[in-house]
């Protein structure tokens, strides 16, 4: 394998750049923490005994203890099998905005960075339409237009990231472009497309990873956020953001707000830990 080769190979930039390196005990710490969550959402039965729905009113309004870790609601429904159980939507629902975000900015900048012209100048005009739009209100709009659900919160909450996708793709794209592989491939008489899918993708798509991951945690608070006005799905749901407004209606009794905003905050900033982490391995 030549030099050249390798250059234009991010695989193994990356993996020669993280071996030997030290991983910091906050960044394991928040691993731990995301994997926790994410088993959460493939098989909350292994970690909870109680139904999400269905409570004991006689048992309604107990403070937190050994046989209710985080309490129980109103309905004398276990407040930790609640939040256990809607981390699903909750992680299903931001990855769905991660996915749109990714896919359609990763487009429109890999387009818009690569042919230039009057590509870049139309892409251009749409990215400046999507930022003079603050994210959480062009979310409420979107959610709005098309339905009140978690997953139209979702379809919201990608849409409202596609422009921050664009603008780092089509920058990663025109540094890409002007390296020496990817004239060198022009010379040899590549095509466009084959060098655009071939070498100019994989090398600019490098920065978007820890920018995803990154987002992935902004989804989650402003899916959150969604629920919490009533945009999301109504109850018996138990996404965390509704078990925090329905929470808020009972603050005599502040486990039931203190609990599932807690596990929120504790996984957006595992997340955001973990995209800084990413950033400085680049």
């Amino acid at each position: 394998m030549t030099l050249a080769s390798i250059s234009s190979n991010p695989r193994a930039t990356l993996i020669g750049r993280l071996t030997g390196l030290r991983v910091p005990l906050v960044v394991i710490l928040s691993f731990l923490v995301v994997a926790l969550v994410i088993a959460w959402s493939l098989a909350p039965g292994l970690f909870t005994g109680y139904d999400p729905v269905n409570g004991t009113p006689a048992q309604k309004l107990l403070g937190p203890s050994a046989a209710h870790w985080f309490g129980t609601d109103h309905l004398g429904r276990d407040l930790y099998a609640r939040v256990v159980h809607g981390t699903a939507s909750s992680v299903a629902s931001a990855l769905i905005a991660v996915v749109i975000g990714v896919v359609a900015g990763g487009i429109i900048g890999l387009l818009a960075g690569f042919f230039g012209g009057w590509v870049d100048t139309a892409f251009a005009r749409l990215v400046d339409v999507l930022l003079a739009i603050p994210k959480f209100l062009l979310a409420v709009i979107v959610v709005t237009a098309i339905g009140f659900d978690t997953t139209n919160a979702a379809i919201a909450t990608g849409v409202s990231a596609v422009a921050l996708f664009a603008r780092v793709m089509r920058s990663e794209v025109i540094k890409t472009r002007q390296a020496t592989f990817v004239e060198s491939s022009f010379l040899l008489g590549g095509s466009r497309w084959h060098i655009l899918w071939r070498h100019v993708l994989p090398n600019a798509s490098r920065s978007v990873l820890p920018l995803a991951v990154l987002q992935f945690g902004d989804s989650i608070l402003v899916i959150a956020s969604l629920a919490f006005l009533g945009y999301g799905d109504p109850p018996p749901a138990s996404d965390w953001g509704l078990l925090i407004s329905i929470g808020k209606d009972y603050l005599k009794w502040p486990w039931l707000v203190y609990a599932p905003a807690l596990v929120t905050i504790a996984t957006v900033l595992s997340v955001n830990r973990i995209s800084r982490w990413l950033r400085k391995t680049d």
